[in-house]
């Protein structure tokens, strides 16, 4: 696992689902079904230490890991976050 912080490009379908990726110039698709990874929401942060034992802490999605092959047949596991203020994708990390 590698961590990597590099913007990529990445197509979606309507429900904002990742289908295709471009990292270094080279076009990947995605050929498994994507995962949702979640974050606590920014609001809930000062409170996270605490223990409240009702419920669960609130959450949002924080990206997205899935497997993608590229027209070579190269293929890694992708970790990408969407930064909804700067409209854009991020890699977080890959594995090969």
């Amino acid at each position: 696992m590698a961590e990597i912080d590099e913007a990529v490009a990445v197509w979606t379908t309507d429900d904002g689902v990742p289908v295709r990726l471009v990292w270094r110039s080279t076009r990947y698709r995605v050929t498994d079904t994507p995962t949702v990874w979640a974050d606590t929401c920014e609001w809930w942060r000062p409170f996270e230490p605490n223990e409240y034992g009702i419920g669960s802490v609130p959450r949002r999605i924080g990206g997205w890991r899935f497997q993608a092959t590229s027209d070579r047949g190269e293929a890694h596991v992708f970790d990408v976050r969407h930064d909804d203020e700067r409209r854009s994708w991020n890699l977080v990390r890959i594995f090969d």
